[in-house]
């Protein structure tokens, strides 16, 4: 099925909004594509959906670029641990669905990851645990940490890890929001609300890119024959919606920014699990 403009153009405000709120970008995306008839794991789709994270990622670096300059080096340092536990776990993980379970369980001969972004039932899953993780840092964080450097004594060895770690094992999963793990995990572990929003943010600059590279080369491989044709068909709505992501994002972000600051982070994960419910109720109704 060719995908139509007005198609990419709501695709792409709903990946915009949703993907700079904590609220799985990516899981309100599949399930708009299945309403829509769309096959979500086909190549074709999951290239467009990086397309417009990278629409995002342009508008989240002009949103935080005034905040990330005046923070320290030490800032940077982190996130690159981060980035790192990030990269271990979540290929780890990916390899671990991909031969243990797509190729023995399901009989895939090669196994890819994108097969379970059709699952409406994972998604669903994966919307209530990152609904149930916002709700707690909501409720049970400890007070942040507190000194006259609060990003060198906030961000340590250990806390960078650790939300690594967490950024990771929302990688495979479409529906398990990274920015709401991440945030929440920061908060949990004693983070201001501001400084894990803005490394969780930090984070997600430095991982579209090799993600987007992935996705490049995964279309040149099921496009071997014709790949030429196939790619400029596929930028063409890319680069459209990656415009209309960027509009949304930016004031997706404002309003994030807005609801951490008077407390209202707890309602993301309401939602989440709102959301939850949702998807199971198109997955019984046949979607």
């Amino acid at each position: 099925m060719e995908i139509q403009v007005v198609q990419v153009i709501l695709l792409a405000l709903i990946q915009g909004a949703a993907e700079l709120l904590p609220v799985s970008s990516s899981a309100h995306v599949i399930v708009a594509e299945k309403l829509m008839g769309i096959d979500p794991s086909t190549p074709a789709m999951t290239f467009l959906l990086v397309m417009l994270h990278t629409g995002t990622m342009f508008s989240v670096l002009l949103y935080f670029w005034p905040r990330w300059k005046k923070l320290s080096f030490h800032f940077l340092k982190m996130t690159m641990v981060a980035t790192a536990a990030t990269g271990v776990v979540g290929l780890c993980l990916k390899k671990g669905i991909e031969v243990f379970i797509l190729e023995r369980f399901y009989g895939q001969s090669q196994g890819e990851i994108e097969y379970l972004f059709k699952s409406l039932p994972l998604i669903a899953v994966s919307l209530g645990l990152v609904g149930l993780l916002i709700l707690g840092s909501a409720f049970f964080a400890p007070p942040p940490f507190k000194s006259v450097k609060p990003v060198e004594s906030s961000f340590t060895f250990l806390s960078s890890t650790i939300i690594g770690v967490v950024q990771g094992l929302c990688l495979p999963f479409r529906g398990f929001s990274r920015s709401g793990a991440t945030i929440s995990t920061g908060i949990l572990i004693g983070i201001s609300k501001e400084r894990a929003e803005d490394f969780s943010f930090a984070l997600a600059v430095i991982l579209t890119p090799p993600v987007l590279l992935r996705e490049w080369l995964r279309v040149r491989k099921t496009w071997s024959s014709g790949f030429g044709g196939e790619l400029l068909h596929s930028l063409t709505p890319g680069f459209l919606g990656m415009f209309f992501s960027f509009i949304a994002g930016w004031l997706a972000l404002k309003w994030l920014s807005s609801w951490l600051e008077k407390g209202r982070w707890k309602f993301f994960g309401f939602y989440c699990l709102f959301a939850s419910v949702g998807v199971i109720t198109i997955q019984v109704l046949g979607f």
